[in-house]
């Protein structure tokens, strides 16, 4: 929890509790939680804190640049404390998003930087498909 406020600090924001669990939460996971996830995964040890104050929380978390947050086209916007630049894929039958890991990609983007001498300075991919555990389902 210390190197996790460290990092609240040296970001400016202010070291609550409620943004301490809730940065812990997004820090320790790669599930990409929604916001009411993570307020009912805080909800027995933070009975006080409000689902309005995960939004307002997310929301300083976003802006201080510790926080991705992913627009996947279901209803609810998720979360991702990993801030180094990768693509997603999403499950089109369980909605879990998944972090995609891959230097195939990582050589493109070089490639398109170096062929048209444009500096990439970011990236959003999204890859939509059916993950392995509904497929197998969907088999059985």
């Amino acid at each position: 929890m210390e190197r996790l406020a460290e990092i609240l600090k040296a970001k400016k924001l202010k070291v609550t509790p409620q943004r301490l669990a809730i940065y812990k939460v997004l820090y320790e996971t790669t599930a990409h939680p929604t916001a009411d996830v993570i307020y009912n995964a805080l909800k027995a040890t933070h009975p006080t804190m409000s689902l309005a104050t995960v939004y307002k929380t997310l929301d300083a978390l976003k802006k201080a640049d510790l926080v991705h947050e992913l627009s996947i086209g279901d209803e609810s916007a998720r979360y991702d404390a990993n801030m180094k630049s990768h693509p997603h894929m999403v499950c089109l039958h369980c909605n879990k998003v998944y972090d995609l890991h891959t230097s195939t990609l990582d050589d493109a983007i070089n490639n398109l930087q170096s062929e048209t001498d444009f500096e990439i300075l970011s990236t959003k991919i999204y890859f939509y498909g059916i993950c392995s555990g509904c497929k197998t389902a969907t088999l059985s």
